[in-house]
């Protein structure tokens, strides 16, 4: 337990906070639709991440306790999960249900709960926070919009249709899919794309391990040829907003797959909406797609209304650690490329801190921690100068090279062979990110 003020500490969470976390986030989350009443479909999801969840336990939530009362005051929980990009690991934290009970407000525990947080994710060798949020709040504790988690036009009703999907179907999930799921994800993770797989005890989980009432809970479906699974779709459990289903991650095991399966997964689709429909009484409007617009169902499905993207907050532990953990993939595109670096190091300065890149013969054998300067903008010694936020879009694949200098005055790259160098390590990568919650 850590001691922030007289009045207050901050501890890890405790299997005995079920009932005090569950009522404090039912009581403050998402309080416009529920009128003022407590949210049963938060406190479920506080249960569930409580007890059964396979990769969380009490102590990942963070709790600011009243030391008067004994009682949780503020709280939120780390989702820990691995991110792959073109086969690389990337630990993550994903940051979720951060509240403060009203009568707690404006004593900074939320600032309080993420110094804790990101203490403990550097000492656990974490790379990447990532959190969906209050507009513009979180770029205050050090996070940057650095992924779209969709951005697919929505889909009318009217369009999803019967389809064939000439030999493949679409059916439920049940358990016994979980292994075959499971290898889908680790082949989808070679893949050059950002994903975020799931092994058989976490896809059981997903598919019946969940309270009825989870707010976080989803539908899963599977692809079928024959009696052999290769693909699958997640999709709400209920319609939203004006009669709104939403799809949240589709997969192929077979890439050559897909001009097959995007009919069928969106007959699939149509068909689940209008049965909710028909169950609830309310319309069947439209299909909100979570995925990437160049997502290979957007892609080869029927056309729909484009939309804005919406952006993930994300923030590195330390540019060096991210890029080392990245080393492999800067490598094979450097060297895909053709490209040797002429000297026996780079630096990039983060405008705080400094990752320094060594090259042996030209091609990258380490990154370390770097000298940090003091205005790397104009420092001879520094290679690139890259603000935080997009460094992140970067490495992430979020933006290239050309789209960020055109958007961020203060991202320098010393001279034309950096920013060569620098365009071939990033190249836009489709994220195809359905995170774990």
């Amino acid at each position: 337990m850590t001691t922030v003020d007289t009045r207050y500490a901050i501890r890890v969470g405790r299997a005995g906070d079920a009932d005090d976390l569950a009522a404090l986030q039912a009581s403050t989350q998402l309080q416009p639709v529920t009128g003022g009443e407590s949210h049963p479909g938060i406190a479920a999801w506080v249960y569930d991440l409580m007890d059964g969840h396979p990769s969380v336990t009490p102590d990942d939530f963070l709790v600011v306790e009243d030391v008067a009362t004994g009682r949780p005051a503020a709280s939120l929980v780390g989702l820990r999960q691995d991110w792959f990009l073109a086969g690389v690991r990337l630990p993550v934290g994903q940051v979720e249900l951060v509240a403060t009970a009203p009568e707690h407000r404006g004593r900074r525990l939320t600032e309080m709960l993420f110094a804790a947080l990101h203490d403990r994710y550097r000492a656990d060798g974490v790379t990447l926070q990532m959190i969906e949020g209050i507009p513009y709040f979180y770029r205050r504790l050090g996070y940057d919009y650095a992924l779209a988690d969709d951005g697919a036009p929505s889909v009318p009703a009217t369009s999803l249709t019967v389809g064939s999907g000439d030999g493949l179907t679409v059916r439920a999930a049940t358990v016994a899919d979980a292994d075959a799921l499971a290898a889908i994800d680790r082949r989808l993770t070679a893949e050059p794309v950002l994903s975020c797989p799931r092994d058989p005890n976490v896809w059981r989980y997903e598919i019946a391990g969940r309270r009825d009432a989870d707010i976080s809970r989803n539908a899963v479906a599977v692809l079928v040829d024959g009696a052999a699974v290769c693909g699958y779709l997640v999709h709400s459990v209920q319609l939203y907003g004006a009669g709104e289903l939403v799809l949240h991650a589709a997969a192929c095991e077979r890439p050559g797959d897909w001009a097959r399966a995007a009919p069928a997964m969106s007959a699939y689709l149509g068909e689940i909406g209008r049965r909710y429909a028909a169950s609830t009484g309310q319309p069947f409007t439209l299909l909100r797609r979570r995925l990437n617009p160049q997502h290979p169902l957007v892609r080869l499905g029927p056309p729909g209304v484009p939309k804005r993207q919406r952006g993930w907050y994300l923030r590195a532990t330390d540019p060096a650690v991210l890029l080392a953990h990245l080393a492999p993939v800067l490598r094979a595109r450097w060297n895909a490329a053709g490209l040797r670096w002429p000297a026996t190091s780079m630096t990039i300065d983060t405008y705080g801190r400094a990752a320094r890149l060594e090259f042996t013969d030209g091609e990258l054998t380490a990154v370390t921690a770097g000298r940090r300067s003091p205005n790397p903008a104009v420092d001879p010694g520094i290679d690139a100068a890259v603000p935080p936020g997009a460094l992140l879009q970067l490495a992430l694949g979020y933006r290239t090279l050309p789209e960020v200098l055109a958007t961020w005055p203060d991202c320098v790259p010393r001279e034309h062979r950096t920013e060569q160098f620098l365009t071939a390590a990033f190249p836009p990568v489709d994220a195809r990110l359905w995170p774990r919650v």
